[in-house]
């Protein structure tokens, strides 16, 4: 068994759906040993009554490792709270924050942050549920709402319930008139508000998230809040979580991409001989080599290469080759 790395919100990849399954985050952890990942959002009912092995798998290798679920409906929460503390999860976490339709036609997501007594009941009863953290990621507010009261209330609210740890996504979310996608980039930031929020709930655990491009500019932003959590620019171009350890935790040396692939080799070998698709895995890597002279070249081959039937390694191996050194005056591919 591999051992564990203290919890800690210190940095954490966040849950995005589509993106952060079991193999994206096996291979993210190739690069942070103390980075905490998020399961993509899993709802209550389908960890009640769906495949739950397909659904709540995970590889020992991957701790410390969270799920993330969707609900509004405590006692559900409680037995899907218990069921993911049971297959080994470091900690339960609710989403308050996704703005898509199928998720507010659901009760559940940014549009609990209209219903703060409602979200720490869930709270409160999966609390009871399990013996690991529960958590909130969550929105400052929803389309007409007082961003700073509505974050207060909810905070205070499930605080009173018994959660300490808090992940803020620094944007209001429209519910109505924004897409998604429109809702992770138009709503301005409000960074000073979540840093308000920590400087009047010292005793609180509150971590920063939307927006943040870079490790830089997170450290710029982190000031005195207690942890960063980065999504997309993590996602697409993982070579950054490199830096992680280093940066945020003062442990170990910078861990370069082919490091990092020379780590997750053994698991995405261990994955083909069970049938999983070398596609399966290669997706998450497709930005590993950003900004280096044959990233296009790379790229092409692990998209088109990749879904053929029979690919495996020695794919990774050809996409590898069309890698070359960086020199003075080369371009970038």
């Amino acid at each position: 068994m591999t051992p564990r790395a203290p919890l800690s919100h210190r940095f954490s990849v966040a849950p995005m759906m589509d993106w952060t399954d079991r193999h994206c985050r096996a291979f993210h952890r190739a690069f942070s040993r103390r980075a905490l990942l998020y399961t993509e959002m899993v709802t209550a009912p389908a960890v009640l009554h769906g495949d739950r092995d397909r659904l709540l798998g995970f590889d020992d290798l991957e701790h410390p490792v969270a799920l993330q679920l969707g609900g509004s409906e405590p006692e559900a929460l409680a037995r899907a709270a218990r069921i993911g503390a049971d297959y080994g999860y470091d900690e339960i976490n609710l989403n308050v924050g996704c703005p898509s339709d199928r998720v507010q036609s659901g009760r559940f997501g940014a549009c609990l942050m209209r219903e703060p007594e409602l979200v720490a009941e869930c709270m409160a009863a999966m609390g009871a549920a399990v013996r690991v953290p529960v958590t909130v990621k969550c929105r400052i507010g929803v389309d007409d709402q007082d961003p700073e009261e509505s974050l207060f209330r909810l905070v205070d609210a499930c605080a009173s319930a018994g959660v300490t740890i808090f992940i803020v996504h620094a944007r209001k979310a429209w519910l109505k008139g924004l897409s998604p996608k429109e809702n992770r980039d138009v709503p301005p930031l409000d960074y000073d508000l979540v840093r308000r929020l920590k400087a009047a709930r010292p005793h609180l655990t509150i971590a920063l998230n939307g927006g943040v491009s870079s490790l830089d500019q997170g450290l710029a932003e982190l000031g005195d809040l207690d942890g960063l959590m980065l999504g997309r620019a993590a996602y697409h171009d993982p070579g950054l979580l490199g830096a992680v350890d280093q940066r945020l935790f003062g442990e170990g040396d910078l861990v370069t991409p082919e490091t990092a692939i020379d780590a997750y080799r053994p698991y995405m070998a261990a994955q083909l001989a069970k049938g999983t698709p070398f596609a399966a895995m290669s997706r998450h890597m497709l930005g590993l080599f950003h900004g280096r002279p044959g990233a296009r070249a790379w790229r092409r081959v692990m998209t088109v290469d990749a879904v053929k039937p029979g690919a495996g390694l020695a794919v990774l191996d050809q996409a590898l080759a069309q890698l070359h050194p960086v020199s003075q005056g080369q371009a970038v591919a």
